[in-house]
């Protein structure tokens, strides 16, 4: 009988012992471990103390229960060397996003769990970067079982590389609208201010990233345009471009400035920016360079450093690592006939390193008919125009001259001629040695290098680009940015005017319908411009008289005589209209279409990221190799190797 009470008794005591239960992010295997209530403690994972909150909880979400275990762990050592396997493709947005599984966000001893929808779209996107090296998708970063859905309370892990982390600090509520702060701002405060810019003024202005850093930054530009977002016809592209070498930060700041001073002038009623905005759209990257903007940045202000955030993170001059058109060009020169224009990206060129940054601005400028550019440089305070290679290679200071050498003087004029400083006779200052010059140098004169942003822009589409150095100091003190502004400003106005200088028009057929990627030329310049989608065209030129022609495959060519006053600042309006041809010359026909971009186009099938060679070895069969080429980087966890990597055949 006691017996029997005992045991009754234990069976009660059983059933009335607390079910385990599981605060979230407990869950393993889909199996509810009992826990203890979550304990935040400072993240100490290396490659984790960038996110963007500073305590995790002990176990994680794998229920690895101690750092030690988490950083021998394969998972650990992937998201590790994840950016090397995929030469940086979709990072650090995978790292981050195994961070937020393997050191969990904890706040308030609460666990908060990673949003759903930022691992589905970050797996829609980098998935084809796995399947190209044959790994399979890692376990942890599944979107179902690891992460939550928004009504649950979740969080972005991958906000602070948009900018959403670390924003610009509230300032007073009393302050007026057309307040600019002259300040050296961060990455993110440059997002929150550029986003800020747009919203204030959204009938005019846009935001949009023409892609990624290697760190995984966005390339950020802000669009002024009555019509925001779309290219209209007759209306030409302009862009400014600063902070291509991080550590020369005053053009990046000078454009942030730019923006918000285009949106509270437009608003204001400032008749001059508003002519400007209404005829013109205008595209401002302030920070070409985010990632050596972050190094340099550490040196801090008042440090007028020559290396150190210079390059990219992958060590390379952006400015040394566009295909070198220039070579090509001069051995084309002395034949008869021969294209000036629209050369192509020679195959050999992608066989070297080319740096995220670089690509993203080749596919943006195909993407958009730009007309006139510059990009904003500190170390000297002149204007420098292409050629930037010598003719001779081996000649460092070589007057090397583009066929629009007078095109080219005028634009670097407008902008040295509108700088107080830079049109100053003064040789005793920042600048003293271009006095004579006027304050503009042809490039390879001053001195040559291969591979520049500047003579890509004039020798592969329409856009035509000077180099504007903007200060002896690199990285000036921030009392200094409010002076640096006003010295700009006018000059900046200036330039962005000389995009309406020459003339413009549309090329199309008898019926009306545009002809897209027909050639306008002049007589004595062997440089010729084409026309955009909608048939319209933009041909920088100085005052004179000039013969102009516009000729297409199929179509007789037809030719006007053209004055172009000296006082004219608006482009004056020239027309073309084509006529079948009865026989198109056969020569003709090869010359003009020579050039025209292949269809199997290297610039949008090539992978930046991709290790050259490696697809030979991934197309050979399975029974060829027992392990993948990336197996040997977890060759040191002996027992807890990630088979869950290998594809299942």
């Amino acid at each position: 009988m006691v017996l029997r009470l005992l045991l009754l008794l234990a069976g009660l005591l059983r059933a009335t012992k607390p079910a385990p239960h599981c605060e979230t992010g407990q869950e393993t295997l889909g199996q509810c471990q009992t826990v203890q209530k979550a304990k935040c403690v400072d993240i100490a994972l290396s490659s984790c103390t960038d996110v963007a909150y500073t305590q995790m909880v002990y176990p994680n979400f794998l229920d690895q229960k101690s750092r030690e275990v988490i950083e021998y762990s394969s998972e650990y050592l992937l998201i590790s060397v994840l950016h090397n396997l995929l030469q940086g493709e979709c990072n650090p947005d995978l790292r981050l996003l195994g961070c937020s599984v393997l050191a969990p966000q904890c706040e308030k001893d609460k666990v908060i769990k990673p949003c759903r929808h930022v691992c589905e779209n970050l797996k829609k996107n980098c998935l084809p970067a796995f399947d190209a090296i044959d790994m399979a998708w890692p376990y942890f970063l599944d979107c179902d079982r690891f992460f939550a859905g928004e009504e649950e309370g979740c969080f972005d892990p991958l906000a602070k590389l948009r900018g959403e982390v670390d924003a610009e600090e509230d300032l007073p509520s009393d302050l007026p609208a057309t307040f600019i702060q002259f300040k050296h701002h961060s990455y993110s405060q440059m997002v929150s201010t550029l986003k800020k810019t747009a919203s204030r003024c959204s009938h005019i202005a846009t935001t949009y990233s023409i892609g990624r850093s290697f760190e995984g930054k966005d390339l950020f530009v802000i669009e002024f345009s009555t019509k925001p977002g779309h290219h209209e016809l007759l209306k030409p592209e302009f862009k400014y471009i600063g902070n291509m070498h991080g550590n020369e930060v005053v053009g990046k700041e000078l454009l942030i400035y730019l923006a918000q001073y285009l949106c509270s002038e437009y608003l204001l009623g400032n008749p001059r920016i508003q002519a400007l905005i209404n005829s013109t759209r205008i595209h401002l990257l302030p920070s070409l360079n985010p990632d050596g903007y972050e190094l340099a940045a550490e040196e801090g202000a008042g440090y007028n450093g020559w290396v150190i955030g210079r390059q990219t993170a992958q060590n390379l001059d952006l400015n040394r690592n566009f295909p070198d058109l220039t070579s090509e060009a001069y051995r084309r020169a002395g034949i008869r006939g021969a294209r000036l224009d629209h050369i192509p990206i020679p195959q050999s060129y992608w066989w070297g390193k080319v740096a995220p940054e670089t690509k993203a601005v080749m596919k943006w400028l195909r993407s958009i008919p730009f007309v006139l550019s510059a990009s904003l440089h500190g170390g000297e305070l002149v204007v420098t125009y292409p050629y930037d290679y010598s003719r001779h290679p081996l000649e460092e200071k070589m007057f090397s001259p583009t066929p629009d050498e007078k095109v080219f003087k005028m634009l670097a004029k407008a902008y040295a001629d509108a700088h107080p400083v830079i049109s100053d006779r003064s040789e005793l200052r920042c600048g003293g040695n271009f006095v004579k010059r006027g304050g503009i140098i042809n490039g390879a004169e001053w001195y040559s290098f291969t591979g520049g942003m500047a003579d890509f822009n004039y020798l592969h589409t329409n856009c035509f680009e000077v180099t504007v150095e903007v200060g002896c100091e690199k990285f000036p003190l921030e009392e200094e940015l409010f002076t640096i502004w006003h010295e700009n400003k006018g000059a900046l106005l200036n330039y962005m005017e000389m995009v309406h200088r020459g003339i413009k028009g549309i090329v199309s057929d008898k019926f009306g319908n545009p002809i897209k990627n027909a050639r306008i030329s002049v007589r004595g310049i062997q440089h010729d411009v084409t026309t955009a989608a909608d048939g319209d065209y933009w041909r920088l030129l100085p005052p004179g008289t000039f013969i102009i022609s516009a000729q297409a495959p199929g179509y007789s060519r037809v030719m006007k005589r053209v004055t172009i006053p000296t006082r004219m600042k608006q482009a004056g309006r020239v027309d073309f209209v084509l006529r079948p041809a009865e026989a198109w010359p056969s020569k003709l026909l090869r010359r003009s279409m020579e050039d025209a971009y292949n269809p199997q186009d290297p610039l949008e099938l090539f992978d930046p990221h991709a290790q050259h060679g490696q697809a030979e070895a991934r197309g050979g069969s399975a029974a060829g190799r027992e392990k993948p080429w990336w197996w040997s980087y977890f060759s040191s966890l002996d027992l807890h190797k990630p088979l869950w990597l290998l594809k299942q055949r």
